[in-house]
């Protein structure tokens, strides 16, 4: 390991109350915000009013959920309306969406999100509550935000810690104060794009970037209603250097072809140090990351993502003619082709490394293909397995993050995207697609299962403003030219044996209605219960048909995580039956 940075920073809540306790001033009323949970926030009030400061101290970070969690009886509320503001550098929606996942919070109550006028003041949501007994009451809730200009150029409104202090009639301050929170992420950005890297890629082996902060971190027992600070600055970082990266290799951003080497936020809680330290790290042994299988039982009812070692074993019970190609980091991709006299499907799972139900699902459905006549496929159950390794690395501390880190390869890409060599993991997916000819590629993926957020560079995800919230398992079919009726028979196929399953189709529908309430309609068609997506994409070195599926998993365990695998495996075999209904060629 190489270190490069070592930076202690003051814990923004102390340095506050140090602050308003030395200016020595009783009769002081303090509204503060900033990105710490209930308790740090509750004693840090009760440390001011001690000194005759009163103190009300806020969270920075999702301020009218908190609100509700922390200010709201939603027992017996028969009307919720909240009118969300809309700020000109920021999308007309972005408040709407900050305030998920009040929907499922308000106890069966109406809820009404009503956009505010435009408006380039302070956002500040107007609250008007009803309950069943007749009471009303109308709430202002500042969420404190600050236009600035980003890494990428671009303006964009995010949260930050804001401090409002009054004495009698007269306002002291009132304004934005840069919080902890934000100088993590402000002295990573600007030390890292500073750095004299390479001239070319890829630029490292591993950039390891360690954060330590107390922050937020309020696990609900339903999924919707997780919010983490340090997840969100794991993704701020993460996804902010792959664009700082695509720009300096002169590439447009969003371009999953950048190979700049592994990225690894690794953020975690403290019990008050604020701490941020930056290294590069060689890749080393395979075997390092890649914990002891602890996973026996039955494949239909894996709790929890496999490890490694059980995923070869499951692939080796399938008959048929193995191949396998080398990862960057000394992994093997492993697969097989299973002849038959049938029509040719290939099956993978985990070209994103995170989304970990399409291995057990793509395995399940396999296993079964391999008992029937004629089945004909060929199988990678897990594409990136250097992904997939560091995602069990960072799943050890943080077991229910995205961990978007492990999404692509060690080399920094996307798999699909890659186009020149060495191919890796590539590789794979071209033997396999020579071995069977196959015309229809099942990929099976998946997405966060709770909100996804960016809160420091404009909240919502840039490039991924669809993916923001749950909504359902669904599906996306892409097709050559010429096979467009094709792909219509095979979405109708699929979704309509899908809608068989009631435990997936009450999922969805849940999951749509919260995701409707928030974000607005769904920009998909709903076919049969399932949201789909179908459209002509003629990639070079792609079957004619390629049918994706997405199920919110990252990440999940227990009844959900065996939901999100049995959806998996029911879709490929309800796409090797529309396949035999498909004429082999246009």
């Amino acid at each position: 390991m190489r270190p490069l940075l070592d930076l202690s920073l003051p814990r923004t809540l102390d340095a506050w109350v140090d602050e308003l306790r030395a200016a020595q001033a009783p009769g002081v009323v303090v509204d503060g915000w900033l990105f710490e949970g209930l308790a740090a926030r509750r004693a840090a009030e009760q440390r001011l009013r001690a000194t005759g400061v009163e103190a009300s101290l806020h969270s920075a970070y999702k301020p009218l959920v908190h609100h509700f969690l922390e200010q709201v009886d939603t027992a017996g509320l028969a009307q919720v309306t909240v009118h969300y503001p809309v700020h000109p550098h920021a999308s007309p929606r972005r408040f709407a969406l900050e305030a998920y996942p009040l929907v499922s919070m308000v106890g069966g109550a109406a809820l009404v999100l009503a956009p505010k006028p435009v408006d380039d003041a302070p956002p500040c949501y107007q609250v008007d509550l009803r309950w069943h007994d007749g009471r009303l009451r109308t709430d202002a809730v500042f969420a404190p935000n600050r236009v600035h200009t980003d890494h990428l150029g671009e303006t964009l409104l995010s949260p930050t810690g804001w401090l409002r202090v009054r004495k009698g009639n007269d306002v002291v301050a009132d304004g934005a104060r840069e919080s902890d929170y934000e100088a993590l992420f402000r002295h990573a950005m600007a030390f890292l794009q500073s750095h004299p890297w390479p001239d070319t890629e890829p630029y490292f082996e591993r950039l390891d970037i360690r954060v330590d902060f107390p922050g937020i971190a309020l696990e609900s027992p339903l999924e919707a209603g997780w919010i983490n600070s340090h997840e969100a600055l794991h993704e701020d970082l993460y996804f902010s250097l792959l664009e700082v990266f695509q720009r300096r290799s002169g590439r447009a951003t969003g371009d999953r072809r950048l190979q700049p080497g592994q990225i690894v936020p690794d953020v975690r809680p403290s019990e008050g140090a604020v701490r941020l330290r930056i290294a590069l790290t060689p890749h080393g042994s395979p075997t390092r990351c890649d914990p002891a299988p602890a996973d026996n039982g039955p494949l239909a009812l894996a709790g929890a993502p496999l490890s490694l070692a059980r995923t070869a074993s499951e692939l080796a019970r399938i008959p048929g003619q193995r191949f396998e190609t080398a990862t960057r980091q000394g992994r093997v991709v492993r697969g097989v082709y299973h002849p038959g006299d049938g029509p040719a499907l290939l099956i993978s799972g985990a070209q994103h490394a995170n989304e970990t139900s399409g291995v057990v699902g793509a395995l399940r459905a396999a296993q079964q293909l391999a008992q029937r006549p004629g089945a004909h496929f060929a199988l990678i159950p897990l594409e990136n397995p250097d992904g997939y390794a560091l995602h069990r690395e960072l799943c050890a501390h943080a077991p229910c993050h995205m961990h978007h880190a492990a999404r692509y390869t060690a080399l920094g890409d996307d798999l699909e995207y890659r186009d020149q060599p060495p191919y890796y993991e590539r590789e794979a997916r071209q033997q396999a697609l020579a071995l069977s000819g196959a015309q229809l590629h099942v990929n099976l993926h998946g997405y966060p299962a709770h909100e996804w957020t960016r809160p420091l560079t404009g909240y919502i995800p840039r490039g991924f403003e669809l993916w923001t919230v749950p909504k359902g398992f669904f599906l996306i079919v892409r097709y050559h030219t010429g096979w467009e009726a094709r792909a219509s028979m095979l979405a109708e196929h699929v979704c309509r044996q899908l809608a068989l399953r009631p435990a997936l189709m009450a999922f969805n529908a849940a999951q749509r209605a919260s995701y409707n309430a928030h974000a607005g309609d769904l920009p998909f068609e709903v076919i049969h219960g399932t949201a789909c997506m179908i459209s002509e994409v003629n990639r070079p070195g792609s079957p004619a048909l390629t049918l994706i599926t997405e199920f919110p998993d990252e990440t999940i365990y227990g009844d959900p995580f065996i939901l999100a695998h049995d959806t998996q495996a029911a879709t490929v075999l309800a796409a090797v039956e529309a396949l035999g209904l498909i004429a082999p060629s246009p």
